[in-house]
């Protein structure tokens, strides 16, 4: 994660007016009233499921106007991000069509889900790392990704699944990409193809080292040189592993319209294919939120330079080594990323036909 440093500068409370987002017409520009409205008495953020998340106190919440506000809106997303220059955090509502939305799902792996894809034993890692994190993350998917997704198919204009790799011969079958939709009678050979190539891998790498060799001037350097926090080579997890076909987790519903991403294609592939669906808006939810979230090829980081993104923060988890909770880890990575990036909740996001 890049390092933020805060400019030594005093600056007032930013209550401005008339800040120009634009000034070409041609361009279907507006003029946006950059106008801040205290908020007395805010709502903690972020407060619905305190199991995953730890909700996001700030002393100052200000209300701004609609950054999107289409016509015929009928997805109304209130939204967030923090302003170092004004002091707090920046709510306002966003009016969206939802017939110009994407939701997008960052790695929904199918790992330690009845697939076959299992976490290697004894010290292989995969995903969060461990089963009993995983097992979490999955729990996390079924109670409040799934739902959300499913509330808003029918209704968006598409359901997008990222995955790493490139599309294989399995998971072609399996699965709607840019170019291609599979068949029913394709699906279910893809299925059974998947369940005899995963099973058939022998999910077992090498035990932790007894010794290391350590010399008398670094031996630090040369501990975590031959003992690191994380190795998810073939040492732990054996030759192939990361070979073998990542399926989407059974834990969200994948139906024959959604479409799986492919990370090793890269993000041109994806941005034309929301381009040419019409596609001004995501909603962005998915894994993990410090990592893939963020730099992947559905990543927020490629998204947002062409599209209007909303990450849905507690549908989302970060990584969280040394812990048995996300709940702090997710709150500071939501709340970095809410530099530079509109952050909304499930809550928040509402449907009504437009009037």
């Amino acid at each position: 994660m890049q390092s933020h440093r805060v400019a030594a500068f005093f600056f007032p409370m930013l209550l401005m007016a008339g800040f120009v987002i634009a000034e070409d017409s041609s361009n279907h520009t507006r003029t946006y009233s950059n106008k801040l409205q205290k908020i007395e008495n805010p709502k903690p953020i972020l407060a619905d499921y305190p199991e995953f998340f730890e909700p996001i106190i700030e002393q100052a919440h200000f209300e701004a106007p609609a950054i999107v506000n289409d016509k015929d809106a009928d997805l109304h997303v209130r939204a967030w991000r923090f302003s170092y220059n004004a002091r707090g955090i920046i709510e306002m509502p966003n009016h969206l069509k939802a017939s110009e939305t994407a939701v997008i799902m960052v790695h929904p792996w199918g790992i330690d889900d009845g697939q076959g894809w299992n976490t290697p034993e004894p010290n292989g890692v995969a995903d969060f790392c461990t089963r009993e994190k995983n097992h979490l993350s999955a729990r996390h998917t079924r109670e409040i990704v799934r739902p959300f997704v499913n509330s808003l198919r029918g209704k968006a204009a598409c359901v997008l699944y990222s995955l790493p790799g490139n599309m294989d011969p399995i998971r072609q079958k399996l699965y709607r990409s840019f170019t291609h939709q599979p068949t029913e009678a394709q699906r279910k050979e893809g299925a059974i193809e998947l369940k005899a190539k995963l099973t058939s891998f022998k999910y077992e790498g090498e035990p932790l080292p007894e010794t290391l060799n350590l010399s008398e001037d670094v031996p630090v350097i040369d501990y975590f040189r031959q003992f690191p926090g994380l190795d998810a080579s073939a040492n732990f997890n054996n030759k192939g592993f990361w070979e073998l076909p990542i399926p989407v987790t059974t834990d969200v519903d994948v139906h024959p319209d959604d479409v799986v991403i492919y990370d090793a294609a890269g993000y041109a592939p994806l941005r034309q294919f929301l381009k040419e669906n019409g596609i001004r808006h995501v909603l962005l939810t998915g894994y993990a939120t410090d990592m893939c979230f963020c730099r992947t090829t559905a990543g927020y980081e490629n998204l947002s330079r062409d599209f209007n993104v909303f990450l849905v923060a507690d549908a989302s988890l970060a990584t969280f080594p040394s812990n048995t909770t996300p709940r702090f880890a997710v709150n500071a990575s939501i709340s970095f990323a809410a530099l530079n990036q509109l952050v909304t909740q499930v809550s928040w996001v509402k449907f009504e036909e437009a009037r």
